[in-house]
């Protein structure tokens, strides 16, 4: 049995290879539809190669549970997952990444115009980031209540270095001639800003906006860990995993992996089309 199951879940990978290495060699004028098709044939493979060998291995769904059985959690779960998915990722991980993402901004704009700004913000703003969010959930939940409110805040603190830092750096890439030739048609600093160094610094400041979609997400979800109402995606899991319903927890990570991506595409299609003139986004 062992080794029908190694032997199948090898075959299956070998027929998605092979119609994957197909694609791949076909005509240029399909590249598209092969860009879009490629990752949804090696998903549909990995998916195909854990079913087999949860089934042929007989392995257990306390340990790993199938993704079949996980999709009919998915289906008789509905109602309850989306109300998770409101409390954790539109109210906590959204709202948070808005404040974080604004007072980031805010404060990269001040350190901007302030050399002994900057020199003071960027080593707290470290000193944050290097913060444990094992640490600062459970006092975020103590001062703010065990709500979504305090999952917003650990969010915000999450998001709040990565957007500054990728801020500054790009108000920074401007070059002394860029610089001098503004000052030379009589451009003060917010003229400047606006219609040269802003611009300039979006492919960093969008850089900071997406890896701070995943930092959101993940800031929302372990913050309910340490205290949330009866509802929420991270207090989904931890009583599951104590009930050893691990099809649920599997669900709620199919969830959480899905709006991360969404939020990350989102984020990669306004930057398209913010900066369609940088070099990075040419094809």
């Amino acid at each position: 049995m062992i080794w029908a199951g190694i032997i199948g879940a090898l075959g299956i990978w070998a027929v998605g290879w092979f119609v994957n290495t197909r694609l791949a060699n076909g005509p240029q004028s399909n590249m598209r539809f092969v860009q879009i098709l490629a990752p949804i044939i090696f998903g549909v493979t990995l998916l195909l190669m854990w079913e087999w060998l949860v089934r042929m291995l007989d392995i257990s769904a306390v340990i790993l549970p199938a993704p079949s059985i996980i999709g009919e959690r998915l289906m008789q779960e509905g109602p309850r997952l989306w109300a998770d998915f409101e409390q954790t990722v539109i109210k906590g991980a959204a709202t948070g990444y808005i404040i974080g993402g604004i007072a980031a901004f805010g404060v990269a704009i001040l350190a901007d115009r302030s050399e002994f700004l900057t020199r003071g913000i960027l080593p707290v703003g470290g000193f944050m980031a290097a913060l444990p969010i094992v640490g600062t959930a459970p006092i975020f939940v103590k001062w703010l209540g065990s709500d979504w409110e305090s999952k917003a805040a650990v969010v915000g603190v999450m998001v709040f270095f990565p957007i500054l830092v990728n801020t500054v750096a790009g108000l920074r890439d401007t070059t002394v001639m860029q610089r001098d030739l503004m000052r030379t048609y009589g451009a003060g600093y917010w003229p400047t800003l606006f219609k040269l160094r802003l611009p300039a610094a979006m492919p960093f400041i969008f850089n900071g906006l997406k890896i701070a979609t995943t930092l959101a997400l993940i800031g929302a979800i372990v913050a309910e860990f340490f205290g949330s109402p009866t509802v929420g995606m991270g207090f989904r899991i931890s009583t599951s995993v104590g009930q050893l319903a691990l099809d649920m927890v599997w669900a709620e990570i199919v969830i959480a992996a899905i709006a991360g991506s969404s939020l990350y595409g989102l984020m990669a299609w306004i930057e398209g089309r913010v900066t369609f003139w940088h070099p990075s986004q040419r094809k």
